[in-house]
């Protein structure tokens, strides 16, 4: 296999981190609406002319989520161009395609509903949260075709038992905690919290002038509780199930990003979600899902402990 493989995957990669961050800029800003109601033209046209801030900043998150694309047409290429039929990575770069053709229509949904800007429809807290689980499920695709590119071996889901059953709670937790992050910086953005402590805040969001989005705002910071807790229980569980320098390692790189996280979620409410302090939250949630992916891949494609035999005429 050749080396620009794993380089052009790992390059995907890093390079949609960016994208990511990049559309949630476009959010900060107000700027999402900077295109009209038009999708995928911009404000009726392919190329705006003297175009205001608003729109060069939601123009440019089109362009550079449109070579995203062309990043993975190329890495599909590369992959069955490189490896031979069969090869995981073939499968992991079309996949990575197929989520950034629907992470663009999520996007394009958005912009045709009108759910972008000042609006504060509740359809637009139920699309933010789908659009943050495509793209955390867009980063494991990615991630899994540099792994495979790099020569890691094909996942084996058969014959995990219990493992797998935990590794896919704690996924699926990591994935919800992510959809309601993304509502509750919808919210931060669309109702600044309220003056005073976090508690008026949340007696605002269930008083009878809120709104659906402000209502779910609680839900992330009991969901961040319960989802930490099991994924550093999760981590001791796997050293015994699958111990292994992977599993150990990766387990403490998640351990510490956990640790960050909750740390930059509380100096979020404490500073009221300011917009550099939001983006650092993304950034960390972006790591801790793919550090979560990486421990759990070490926990299935390690190997299985088995516990020897008692020895005949061994006392019961």
């Amino acid at each position: 296999m050749g080396a620009w493989l794993p380089r052009l995957a790992w390059t995907a990669l890093a390079y949609n981190v960016l994208v990511i961050l990049w559309g949630a800029v476009v959010r900060l800003t107000g700027a999402g609406a900077g295109c009209g109601d038009h999708w995928p033209l911009c404000n009726g046209v392919v190329v705006p002319q003297s175009p205001a801030l608003h729109t060069v900043i939601e123009f440019s998150h089109r362009l550079t989520s449109g070579a995203s694309g062309l990043l993975a047409l190329g890495l599909i290429g590369l992959a069955f161009r490189t490896t031979p039929r069969g090869h995981p990575a073939r499968l992991g770069a079309v996949l990575s395609f197929a989520l950034i053709v629907l992470e663009g229509l999520v996007g394009g949904v958005q912009v045709l509903l009108g759910l972008t800007a000042d609006s504060t429809d509740p359809a637009r807290g139920l699309v933010q949260g789908v659009h943050l689980a495509n793209t955390f499920l867009l980063l494991g695709a990615l991630l899994l075709t540099a792994l495979w590119a790099s020569g890691r071996p094909a996942l084996r889901l058969r014959g995990q038992g219990r493992t797998l059953g935990l590794i896919l709670l704690g996924l699926g937790l990591t994935l919800l905690l992510g959809m309601a992050g993304a509502v509750t910086a919808l919210g931060d953005l669309l109702f600044a919290p309220a003056p005073g402590t976090p508690l008026d805040t949340v007696r605002r969001d269930f008083g009878s002038a809120a709104g659906l989005i402000e209502n779910l705002r609680v839900i992330h910071p009991m969901l961040a509780i319960i989802s930490s807790a099991y994924l550093i229980w999760l981590v001791g569980a796997l050293r015994r199930l699958r111990p292994s320098p992977e599993v150990t390692r990766w387990g403490g790189v998640l351990t510490g990003v956990i640790a960050l996280q909750v740390l930059a979620g509380f100096l979020n409410v404490a500073l009221k979600a300011p917009a550099w302090m939001q983006l650092t939250h993304l950034l960390l949630a972006c790591i801790m899902w793919l550090v979560t992916v990486l421990l759990s891949f070490g926990a299935l494609t390690a190997l299985r402990r088995v516990h020897p035999a008692p020895r005949q005429g061994a006392a019961a």
